[in-house]
């Protein structure tokens, strides 16, 4: 196993505190979003076996069957599957949904024919997979899940007394559902936009003025004018206690709206925006892909295997599983086993990792920011070291290579469900 050194993405939606207050760190001043761990090539996480550090792609690549297990280069080919995160939201991020793997392989087939280039600003398809999604919230987390049903979106609507959102409030409530929400996004999303930028103005100065409406006005705050400030109404609006998840499946519009929470999700950058965003909005492909579906949001809890201790955030996707273990001291150590290759990342307390079937010898140590500091020594005895975790560290485990976690806190492990 490997100590893993993970880069901060620093997205101008990231809190700027909460990483650094998790990594015990000092805050910079600037945002600071996500922390990738994994193999995308965008940030690929670093280890280091004894030579330097090496990005981990480069080192699946080289052996992919050896890192990953048989079973996954046969399903999901010869690179890591999933991407896992730490995202920490001061702001809204975009609306926005994901294709199904149908639509992803027909999408990027399309813009490749068209010769639309991989990093032109109106390219939707960045590859041929589809990007199933799953959160889970470490404090509050709040966020938009899919669509409410039209009558509570008309009602939402008609609260705000303002007379350019009658005539969408009347499709609402008079056609079929599936029908009326396609009709009134795309009414919001194709009007006159000088337009449309009066009309949000007005209903944000009408959200501040109510309680009930403060998330809408915040999202107003950050995106003035954005028609999609309207499109938030039409969905769920969802807050996390700690240890919630949500999964995000594709064709459902969402947006994170705030908190720190744990994210997996499929390895790829497969997004069609809806709004709250200065992006591409490619309304047509957008239209194509969004299911018009109302459903009340559907709140993961973990299941817990009473055997094993190991909580589950049961999802239908096999490109990646995510569980969690809550430690306790003096409790005997879990042993890991899987096919397939692991991520572990602790998120409160302390955890060890013990290598090998006799737990190791001695430990590796890491600084804050789950760099690699140690990560040649621990290699020299092929895997045999142990790690000592702290809260926003992680290490990478390749596949078929046993590992026992003990300690006092929470381990979140990530793996594929092959």
């Amino acid at each position: 196993m490997d100590r893993l050194e993970n880069t901060v993405r620093p997205y101008a939606w990231g809190s700027t505190t909460a990483l650094p207050e998790l990594l015990g760190e000092k805050p910079t001043g600037q945002p600071q979003a996500e922390l990738w761990m994994g193999a995308h090539p965008g940030a690929p996480s670093r280890i280091d076996r004894g030579t330097g550090p090496l990005p981990l792609s480069e080192v699946i690549a080289a052996d992919p069957e050896r890192e990953l297990g048989v079973p996954t280069v046969r399903t999901f080919g010869p690179r890591l599957p999933f991407l896992l995160k730490l995202l920490a939201a001061a702001a809204p991020l975009s609306l926005q949904v994901h294709p199904d793997s149908t639509q992803a392989v027909q999408g990027y087939a399309d813009e490749e024919a068209r010769g639309i280039p991989l990093d032109a600003a109106e390219r939707n398809y960045k590859d041929d997979s589809h990007k199933p999604e799953l959160v889970c919230a470490l404090t509050p987390f709040e966020g938009l899940c899919g669509f409410r049903h039209p009558q509570e979106a008309a009602a939402l609507l008609e609260g705000l007394g303002v007379d350019g959102l009658k005539p969408y409030v009347d499709i609402l409530r008079a056609r079929p559902e599936s029908e009326a929400l396609r009709e009134v996004l795309t009414a919001l999303l194709t009007a006159d936009k000088d337009a449309m930028a009066a009309t949000v103005a007005e209903a944000a100065e009408a959200a501040s003025e109510r309680s009930e409406y403060a998330v809408y006005a915040d999202i107003a705050h950050h995106y003035p004018g954005d028609p999609g400030v309207l499109a938030a109404m039409l969905l769920n609006h969802v807050v996390l206690r700690p240890g919630e998840a949500l999964y995000l499946a594709a064709g459902v519009p969402h947006a994170y709206l705030g908190g720190l929470g744990v994210e997996i999700m499929a390895n790829s950058d497969n997004v069609l925006r809806c709004g709250l965003t200065p992006k591409h909005v490619d309304v047509p492909e957008l239209l194509r892909i969004v299911r018009f579906e109302p459903a009340e949001p559907g709140i993961l809890r973990p299941e817990a295997d009473e055997a094993t201790g190991e909580e589950i955030y049961e999802t239908p996707v096999g490109e990646f599983r995510l569980s969690r273990f809550v430690l306790v001291p003096g409790a005997a150590p879990h042993t890991l086993h899987a096919s397939a290759a692991q991520i572990l990342l602790c998120t409160e307390g302390a955890v060890v990792l013990h290598g090998g079937q006799e737990g190791g010898r001695r430990r590796t140590e890491g600084g804050a920011d789950g760099g690699a500091e140690g990560g040649a020594d621990g290699a020299a005895e092929g895997g045999a070291a142990d790690i000592d975790l702290a809260p926003g560290q992680s290490a990478y485990v390749p596949a078929g290579e046993p590992v026992r976690i003990s300690g006092d806190g929470t381990l979140f492990r990530a793996t594929v469900a092959v």
